[in-house]
């Protein structure tokens, strides 16, 4: 009888803390992203074909997106291909998500991140400039294997009129 007392309060110590650590984790809202993805999308650049993977790193603190996309050559010249980084991350336990981005076409790009309270989509939005364009990057996840991505760009001094630049459904590669 004893026993079963200690396992009872051992259970209702621990199962509230539990409980707490689940609701208290940020990373929730991003973890469909988590895996390996194939797509490919039409845009203004053209029809593109590529991978992402999304990981975690640093025990959890951040999630990397490594990408890798190939435009054929076409209408707008040569093909090429385009590979970049995006790290999200917080400055501190309880303040808001921030990423930056890399590529090998010498962009880098600060955003800030909010995932909806339904969990189904990530926003990144730059800051505004009067003098340089804005990026939005949204992911919504359709399914448990697929994710439409748009990327979309406002010009300088105009930083809510956004106008889609590439967008397409990812596909989730393996489990």
């Amino acid at each position: 009888m004893q026993m079963t007392i200690a396992l009872l309060l051992m259970t209702l110590a621990v199962g509230p803390a539990q409980a707490g650590a689940q609701n208290d984790d940020a990373w929730a809202p991003y973890r469909f992203l988590i895996g390996t993805w194939t797509g490919e999308g039409k845009g203004q650049p053209g029809n593109t074909s590529g991978t992402a993977t999304f990981a975690f790193d640093l025990d959890g603190r951040i999630l990397v997106r490594t990408s890798r996309t190939t435009v054929p050559a076409g209408a707008q010249g040569a093909g090429y291909v385009h590979e970049d980084r995006l790290i999200v991350y917080r400055e501190a336990p309880g303040q808001p998500m921030r990423a930056i981005y890399w590529d090998n076409e010498d962009h880098a790009i600060e955003y800030d991140v909010a995932a909806s309270p339904d969990g189904r989509t990530v926003t990144f939005v730059s800051r505004a400039s009067a003098s340089a364009p804005r990026f939005r990057l949204v992911y919504t996840r359709l399914d448990a294997s697929r994710v439409d991505v748009k990327f979309e760009m406002a010009p300088p001094g105009t930083p809510e009129a956004f106008k889609i630049y590439l967008q397409g459904v990812t596909r989730r590669v393996g489990k």
